[in-house]
């Protein structure tokens, strides 16, 4: 059974630095406190500095942007979630795999609940924002799929990790608001967005093959003398 995910603590601009290896490890978790605290917008830089411990200058020196700081903390979890997997899935249909890989995306998020509650709430009003992280989203997820032993690059790949990008959104409102030890209600969500997921990916897959490869194009006659074809390398026939 999985555990409980802890609420991070409120703590002040004034509290001590946190007790973390690294610099930009102590910056990341500062941001992260002020995220639960209050909304992305209105966190400072300069709050960011004094909640770690450290200069202007040197918080410069690490990151150019409180997004920057973000997707610092994006890549942590993706790594986090990419060193987590075992074989045991390897022969499991893919839908089971992501639906692990996911699942233990969702562990790797849960002392951070508070700070995702709080960046949902920016995102539903924040169009910029939005658009911003769903790029960062898009990247993670391609790396989710790719653990899921999952085709995750070119056109179609990425269809694919937008599609689960949008999927994982509604995942995400699931889970702030489940107390459930188990998370039954995030893996209910999680289980019937994958389901959705996996008919959308199947639609994706037979527009995919008739969008136009990059290369060489030449005009063929069929024999018949009525009909062209476009050569692109391996390119799909069509009527003139």
């Amino acid at each position: 059974m999985a555990r409980k995910p802890s609420r991070p603590k409120s703590g002040t601009p004034e509290s001590p630095p946190l007790p973390l290896e690294s610099e930009p490890d102590r910056i990341v978790a500062a941001f992260l406190a002020l995220l639960a605290e209050k909304s992305f917008e209105r966190i400072e830089l300069s709050e960011i500095a004094t909640r770690a411990g450290v200069s202007l200058g040197g918080l410069r020196t690490e990151f150019s942007s409180t997004l920057a700081i973000y997707a610092a903390h994006v890549k942590s979890i993706d790594r986090a979630v990419l060193a987590g997997g075992d074989g045991d899935m390897a022969e499991e249909p893919p839908r089971e795999r992501l639906f692990d890989v996911l699942m233990r995306r969702i562990e790797a998020l849960a002392p951070h609940k508070e700070a995702v509650r709080s960046l949902l709430r920016s995102t539903s009003c924040n169009p910029s924002l939005a658009l911003a992280l769903n790029c960062l989203a898009v990247r993670s997820m391609q790396w989710m799929l790719t653990a899921a032993d999952i085709h995750a690059s070119g056109p179609r790949g990425m269809l694919r990790a937008q599609g689960l990008a949008m999927l994982w959104v509604r995942v995400l409102r699931t889970f702030v608001n489940d107390e459930d030890e188990g998370r039954a209600r995030t893996m209910a969500q999680l289980d019937r967005a994958l389901g959705r997921g996996a008919r959308l990916v199947g639609l994706l897959d037979d527009l995919c093959r008739f969008v136009p490869r990059p290369g060489r194009r030449r005009r063929h006659r069929d024999e018949d003398g009525r009909r062209w074809r476009d050569d692109d390398e391996g390119g799909d026939f069509v009527r003139a």
